[in-house]
Parts: C-alpha cells; structure tokens; sequence
C-alpha cells in the first residue's frame, strides 16, 4: 500500500455560499457549515493519518477542530488559500463584465497571486507531501486544493478549472502501480452529506462557491 493524502474542504462560510471570492479574508462558518465539518469528520472516523495540517485561517482550523483533529493538526501558512488580491469578496460573473473573459486559472489577480505564484507555492507542499510515507490530511480551501490535485497529476495549474470542489467534501490523492504514477483515488465526494442537505434545501439551486 502507497500513502494516500486525503484533501478536507472546509464547510460552508457565508461568501462561499454567495460565490464570492474569498481568499485571505478571515470567514468563519456557517451553521450549516459546522454541522457539515462534523458530518465531514464522522466520515473520517477511524481512519489513522501520520500528518494532519490544516491552513491558519479560521474556516478551515475550525472544520479541523470540528472534524476531531484539532489536536493532532500543525497550522500550515502554505495551505492558505489564491490570493484574490483585488478580487477578493468579488463575484467571477461582476469581475467579467468589466474585464470579459477573465479566468482564475491564466490570468491570476492583480495585486495577488498571479498563476505561476499559486503553483510555486503548491509544489514546495507537494515536495513535502510527497516525502510522507504514511497517509495524511490536510484542511484547505477550494482553488489551493484544485491546484494541489492538477500539479499532483503533473498537470498544470490551470488543468485546475475542470476540478470542481464542495464545501466539506473529501478527496484523496494516492498512487497507482509505484510512487511515479501519482494519481487521483476519489475526487468531491459530498455522500456524508447528501442527506442532510437534502433535507435542508434543493442543492442544484445553490451558487457555486469559491474560496
């Protein structure tokens, strides 16, 4: 058996649930986004990680502690989420119509991450994350965590666009045949929270979220 690397998104923050943009704007959870993080951590339950890291920012340490990891979990500033720079808190639909065709993954924000910076910084983790020699678990955000799939896959970072992630959904990074052929094991799988969210309100009439 190769290490696998499990990818935690944090729960829902009410700019998630909006589509704006949120990068290093400090958002806490929702309600609905703690009660997901707990579901998230069920999920996990009785799984064993050598490594648990999870980014500074609040959404992402608090669905850690409220998964049942924040004890074990090393604060990671790398794990952070794109800095949206002059985005941030803006919507893709009302940054296009002053700027049309506009895209995250080629044309980065002015006055922050450009493309080329967002994926320097995800290969100095996957440097890391690739040494590991037992599974681990990291709690980040939606486009750090897309880009960390693509450049795992020695894709490029703008490979990253055809990777949609949920809020609280769970993902896991792994290998095939040997250490050189890395692949993906299990991409936004939300099952943990179908239910509840059934429940609670139609899901296809939800914004997609960003951050």
């Amino acid at each position: 058996m190769y290490p696998q690397i499990f990818l935690a998104r944090h729960g829902e923050t009410a700019w998630s649930l909006s589509g704006q943009h949120t990068g290093r704007a400090d958002q806490p959870l929702t309600t609905q986004g703690e009660e997901d993080a707990l579901r998230l951590g069920g999920r996990l339950q009785g799984l064993h990680f050598r490594q648990v890291l999870t980014s500074p920012l609040q959404r992402a340490r608090r669905s850690c502690e409220l998964a049942g990891f924040g004890a074990v979990a090393t604060l990671d500033p790398e794990l952070m989420e794109w800095d949206y720079g002059q985005y941030e808190g803006r919507r893709t639909d009302d940054i296009r119509q002053e700027r049309p065709g506009w895209n995250l993954f080629s044309d980065g924000c002015p006055a922050g991450e450009t493309v080329a910076e967002i994926s320097a910084r995800v290969d100095r983790v996957l440097a890391r994350l690739r040494a590991w020699t037992g599974d681990g678990l990291l709690f980040a955000h939606q486009d750090f965590l897309r880009v960390l799939a693509a450049r795992w896959v020695l894709l490029p970072a703008s490979a990253a666009q055809r990777l949609v992630l949920t809020t609280a959904s769970l993902s896991i990074l792994g290998y095939d045949h040997g250490l050189d052929e890395p692949v993906i094991r299990l991409w936004n799988d939300t099952q943990h929270l179908a239910e509840t969210r059934a429940e609670q309100r139609p899901v296809a009439r939800r914004r997609a979220s960003v951050g």
